[in-house]
C-alpha cells in the first residue's frame, strides 16, 4: 500500500478526486521540512486534515500540536491567548499566562481562518515568522519559540490585501508552499462514497439500519451545489438517518431537503451534455437559444439592408422584387402599441432612385425582427411561467423564487398571458 493510501486510512479520508490527491500529496512531500504551509479552501472543506498530517508526519511528532481558530477569538483577547500575558497586564489578568506559541514550542500551531487576524496581531505574528521571537502582552522581555506555523483561509488573501485587511509581507512568509483543496462540488465522483461513508457512521451511531438513496437521488446529490462543503453533506446524512422513518429515499424526498439550492449554482455545476429535466437548466438553455437568435435575426436584418441600399441605384430585378413580395407580404399588419422597434434606417446617401417599394420593404422588414423577437420571447416567457407554476403546484412564491422575478411581477404575467386556473 502507498504512503498516499495509507495517510487516508490512518486519518478517514475518503475519496479518490484527482485535486484532493494532489494536495494530500504535497502536504506528505513538505511534512518533513520546517516550510510554513497556507491552506487554502471554501469553508467546510476539510482544511484541518492537511495540518494533522503534516505535523504527523513531521520530526515534531512528539510536541504539541494546537489547532486556533482566529476568527472565534475575540480581537481584544486574541494577542493573550497567542502570545500570553503577565500579571496585571489589563483588568481581569490575575496571574501570568502562557500564550499558544510558548506552549507549542517545538510542535506545531494550525492557524484556521487566518485572514480573520486584526492588523495589531498580525505584526506580532510576522515577527514571529521572521525572527522566532515574542512578547507576552503587558511584558517588554522578548521571548525565543520555535514553532511551525500552518495556516488556512477561506476568504482570497490577495483581495485583503487590496483592501488593506492583511499584510502583503505577511502572506508571502505564510504561503510558501500553498495547498488547495478541492470543493465538494468540483469532487463529484466522491460524493456518493462520502454519503455512504456518512451513512454507515450514523446507523451506527443511533443503532439504525443504514439510509440509502435511489440512483435518481444519488445523480441528484452529485449535482447538487453543496456550498457549506463536506460538513453540509455529513449534516445532511446525519439529519436524514434520523428523521426519516423509510430508509430509501427517492428523489423528490431528498429535494426537500436540498431545496434551499441557488438556482445559478445548479447550472454552473451540472453536465451539460447529459440530458438533464432540472427546470433552471432548461430555462438557461432557453436564454441562449433567444440570444443567439436575436443575433442571427440581427445579421439577416443587415444583410437584407445592405442588399436593398446596393440595389438602390439601379433598382432590384423582377426575380428579387417577386422574393421579397413573397417573404413580406404575410407580414403587412400594423404595428402593435407599448413595442420598442430597431432604429437603425438605411443611410442611402447617394440613391436618387430609390422608390415607394423599397421603402415599404424597409419597413415591413423592421415590423417581421420586431415582431419575431417580440413574439418568441413572449411564447418562451409564458411555457417557462407555467412550467415553474406546474412544478410547484401554483405556490407563486416559489414559483417566483425559481424564475428570479418578484411575485409582484409574476402576478401581471400570469394576468398577461391568462395563466390563472
Amino acid at each position: 500500500m502507498d504512503a498516499l493510501q495509507t495517510i487516508k486510512q490512518r486519518f478517514g479520508i475518503i475519496g479518490n478526486d484527482i485535486l484532493l490527491n494532489r494536495a494530500l500529496e504535497k502536504a506528505i512531500q513538505v511534512a518533513p521540512t520546517d516550510i510554513s504551509v497556507l491552506v487554502i479552501g471554501e469553508s467546510g472543506v476539510g482544511k484541518e486534515f492537511i495540518p494533522k498530517i503534516i505535523h504527523n508526519l513531521s520530526p515534531r511528532k512528539h510536541k504539541q500540536y494546537i489547532a486556533v481558530n482566529c476568527g472565534a477569538i475575540p480581537e481584544g483577547t486574541i494577542d493573550s491567548e497567542l502570545f500570553g500575558h503577565e500579571k496585571g497586564s489589563f483588568t481581569g489578568a490575575d496571574k501570568v499566562r502562557k500564550g499558544y506559541f510558548e506552549v507549542a514550542d517545538g510542535g506545531t500551531i494550525f492557524l484556521d481562518e487566518v485572514g480573520e487576524l486584526p492588523l495589531q496581531t498580525q505584526v506580532r505574528l510576522l515577527r514571529v515568522l521572521e525572527s522566532g521571537e515574542f512578547m507576552k502582552v503587558g511584558s517588554s522581555n522578548l521571548q525565543k519559540t520555535n514553532v511551525r506555523i500552518v495556516a488556512a483561509t477561506n476568504v482570497n488573501l490577495l483581495d485583503a490585501i487590496k483592501k488593506g485587511n492583511f499584510r502583503e509581507d505577511l502572506y508571502y512568509r505564510l504561503n510558501t508552499v500553498q495547498i488547495d483543496i478541492p470543493a465538494l462540488r468540483d469532487r463529484k465522483e466522491d460524493i456518493p462514497l462520502l454519503f455512504r461513508k456518512f451513512a454507515i457512521d450514523f446507523s451506527e451511531k443511533y443503532r439504525m439500519p443504514s439510509i440509502q438513496l435511489s440512483e435518481e437521488a444519488i445523480h441528484y446529490i452529485q449535482n447538487y451545489y453543496w456550498p457549506g462543503n463536506i460538513r453540509q453533506l455529513r449534516n445532511f446524512t446525519e439529519q436524514i438517518t434520523v428523521v426519516e422513518t423509510q430508509r430509501e429515499l427517492s428523489l423528490e424526498q431528498v429535494q426537500e431537503y436540498l431545496k434551499a439550492i441557488p438556482t445559478t449554482s445548479l447550472i454552473n455545476v451540472k453536465d451539460k451534455s447529459e440530458n438533464h429535466s432540472d427546470f433552471s437548466t432548461e430555462r438557461e438553455i432557453l436564454y441562449k437559444f433567444l440570444f443567439d437568435m436575436k443575433k442571427d435575426l440581427n445579421d439577416l436584418k443587415a444583410l437584407t439592408l445592405d442588399l436593398i441600399k446596393n440595389k438602390g441605384e439601379t433598382g432590384l430585378t423582377p426575380n428579387e422584387k417577386d422574393l421579397f413580395q413573397k417573404v413580406y407580404k404575410d407580414y403587412e399588419s400594423p404595428k402593435p402599441e407599448g413595442v420598442l422597434y430597431y432604429e437603425e434606417k438605411p443611410i442611402l446617401p447617394n440613391v436618387t432612385t430609390v422608390n415607394n417599394y423599397h421603402d415599404d420593404v424597409i419597413e415591413d422588414y423592421e415590423d417581421i425582427s420586431s415582431q419575431a423577437e417580440s413574439l418568441s420571447l413572449q411564447k418562451k416567457e409564458e411555457e417557462l411561467i407555467r412550467k415553474a407554476l406546474e412544478k410547484y403546484n401554483g405556490k407563486r412564491k416559489l414559483a417566483a423564487k425559481e424564475l428570479g422575478i418578484s411575485e409582484r411581477t409574476l402576478y401581471r404575467k400570469i394576468k398577461q398571458f391568462n395563466l390563472e386556473e
